[in-house]
């Protein structure tokens, strides 16, 4: 080989300008290192896949989050969403959004399928027999989902295709180097292919990820054989040598500058480029070398620490996730599995359900071999909690609607007996379906006080009718209303006696002379009534006796009023159900009282005991007063 004219600038300025694009080689030893300390892609990947695959799941759950909510979106809407990310955005960019949209289509697909299917059997048809028929949007759909999987295998063998082929060009390429060495013609001629054969080399892609250790190591091997065949001289060599230690200074100051990268992440993927960069550059003056590598090293070994430090911290961060996680998962299973049985609380628990909802949004992602299954165990808990809501509303729907034929069936019946004459039998008809209409139970509320209204209009109208046929019908209830109204005078006048047994036999034969008095006008009879009672009160009110026995004869004279009724039996029956009831409560509170005694008995507060005490007697009292009152009324059967 014809050896370089030196002498020639022209000559030296290309060669210097060749020397810049060339690419150079580390000895061994630095080479050595460089596999040690995780300077290239392959001593990191198992690692950093992991990350990266976590760090990957973050960027998309973030691109999701700007995509519209696709739980809230209709078939249409998600097919038509489907058709704009297939026509505008890279097979690579979608992979999460089409999964998402495929999920959110054929939950609804499947909800509708289920719907028309339990509307064909109400409707008496057979299971077997269902047949939904074809839905022209769950085609497109899959036919759109099927194009979308062929063209994402395609690209992947195309790729897969493109670094095969990446790979028998750059091995072409070292066959071409090493054939340089064995050429005749002059050093220029041989230079010049040498560094095409360099640059297209770094143009050419990526190549299997397996193969790039041996063909780095190739490569380096007849690159290095060629400098040394062609003894480049001393001074160029020197020049190489100071140029590539200023690029490797340059790269330990920009792996230095990372130590200051507030994302830990980001700071290692750089420092891997940095030492692609490196491993590139070629060989430094073996002076500087170990002080260059071990400069460069250094940053490596903190941003290395730190980025284990922070890979274990998310370990540590996702194993805490899980842990919320779970928790959230058997609340939601509890509630889900909870018996509820009305509206109430079905809105309570449904706000339970929504706020686990949000709350598991605001935790971050499981270990990956987890964060599926926990995801799913949600999922189910949520879907079977909404699936209960939803066969709830449906029954409790079909029970309004059994019970508003029954009440629209009443009404019928109220108004043909609207316009009835026969006053008692139709009076007792209307109040028994009026006590049926309250046992019926609700309806729709959309119509629930139109038929409400329809019930009562038919209900008054024959009411009004009745009282204004008694006003007018019968003249000697006016007569009986002056009688009593002059009975009422007469007890406000009465004088009260020294002695109360006499003044209670009087009080009696008032009440036996108004009973025998008889019926007046319907619309004066409760006005009337309650001046008798206030009257005879008053009459008790300023007797001589005791509260308690005060209390009891008024209570005589207000059952005595009660027989002079047409309903009496009922009303007695209501007054004694009230007093039986203050009497188990009244029993329960004294007991309570007296438990809450003995506990405060050796506490200093004698405030709190005196108080408790004094419950207990006017309770007993009261109770007392309240078994008087149920002998009078018992007294009544016997």
């Amino acid at each position: 080989m014809k050896a370089p004219d030196l002498s020639n600038p022209s000559h030296e300025n290309e060669l210097n300008e060749n020397l810049e694009a060339k690419d150079n080689v580390a000895d061994s030893h630095e080479t050595e290192n460089l596999k040690e300390d995780n300077l290239s892609k392959e001593s990191s990947e198992s690692k950093q896949d992991s990350l990266s695959e976590d760090n990957s799941d973050s960027e998309k759950n973030s691109e999701l989050q700007k995509e519209p909510d696709y739980t809230l979106m209709e078939k249409g809407e998600l097919k038509n969403r489907l058709v704009l990310l297939l026509e505008n955005e890279s097979l690579s960019a979608i992979k999460e959004k089409v999964e998402a949209i495929k999920q959110n289509f054929y939950k609804k697909h499947k909800e509708e399928v289920e719907a028309a299917k339990q509307k064909f059997v109400a409707g008496g048809g057979a299971e077997e027999e269902f047949d939904m028929g074809t839905d022209e949007l769950e085609v497109q759909v899959r036919e759109m989902l099927q194009k979308f999987k062929e063209k994402k295998s395609e690209l992947n063998r195309n790729v897969e295709q493109e670094k095969e082929d990446n790979l028998k060009k750059k091995y072409q390429i070292i066959e071409d180097i090493k054939e340089l060495v064995n050429r005749k013609e002059s050093f220029d001629k041989t230079f010049h292919e040498f560094r095409a054969l360099q640059k297209k080399w770094h143009e050419i892609g990526m190549v299997p990820q397996q193969a790039l250790k041996n063909l780095w190591d190739n490569y380096h091997h007849h690159v290095e054989n060629f400098y040394d065949y062609i003894k480049i001289n001393k001074e160029l060599r020197d020049l190489d040598l100071k140029k590539n230690m200023t690029s490797k200074i340059k790269l330990c100051e920009e792996a230095e500058k990372l130590l200051n990268e507030s994302s830990i992440v980001k700071a290692f993927n750089t420092l891997q480029k940095y030492h692609e960069q490196w491993r590139e550059i070629g060989p430094v003056p073996r002076e500087e070398k170990e002080k260059l590598w071990s400069r460069f090293k250094e940053a490596t070994t903190v941003i290395n620490r730190k980025h284990q430090e922070y890979y274990e911290g998310l370990k540590s961060e996702q194993k805490n996730n899980l842990a919320k996680k779970t928790v959230l998962c058997e609340k939601a299973e509890e509630i889900a599995n909870r018996p509820i049985g009305s509206h109430k609380e079905w809105n309570s628990s449904s706000k339970e359900i929504i706020d686990l909802q949000k709350e598991w949004r605001t935790i971050g992602f499981a270990p990956k071999k987890d964060n599926n299954r926990i995801y799913q165990r949600f999922r189910a808990a949520c879907d079977l909690y909404f699936d209960r809501k939803r066969d709830f509303y449906m029954a409790l729907k079909e029970k309004l609607n059994v019970n508003l034929e029954k009440k629209k069936e009443l009404c019928a019946i109220a108004e043909s007996l609207q316009d009835s004459q026969d006053w008692k039998e139709t009076t007792d008809k209307l109040i028994a379906i009026q006590k049926e209409w309250k046992n019926i139970g609700p309806v729709p509320r959309k119509v629930s006080e139109d038929l409400w209204v329809r019930f009562r209009a038919a209900c008054d109208k024959f009411f009004n009718n009745k009282s204004e046929h008694f006003d007018n019908a019968d003249a000697g209830q006016v007569e009986n209303l002056k009688l009593k109204e002059a009975l009422i005078e007469k007890v406000k006048t009465f004088e009260l006696g020294e002695d109360n047994d006499s003044n209670l036999n009087a009080l009696r034969q008032f009440q036996k002379e108004w009973s025998k008095i008889g019926h007046v006008p319907y619309k004066k009879k409760d006005k009337v009534q309650e001046a008798f009672r206030k009257a005879i009160n008053g009459l008790y009110d300023r007797m001589n006796m005791d509260s308690d026995n005060k209390e009891v004869q008024k209570f005589k004279s207000k059952i005595d009023t009660f027989l002079t009724m047409s309903n009496s039996e009922d009303k007695i029956i209501i007054e004694r159900n009230k007093i039986v009831n203050k009497i188990r409560q009244l029993e329960s509170d004294i007991a309570l009282w007296e438990n809450n005694v003995g506990f405060f008995s050796s506490s200093k507060n004698s405030n709190v005991v005196s108080e408790i005490q004094e419950k207990i007697e006017r309770g007993k009292q009261n109770l007392a007063i309240l078994n008087e009152k149920l002998k009078v009324i018992d007294g009544l059967v016997s």
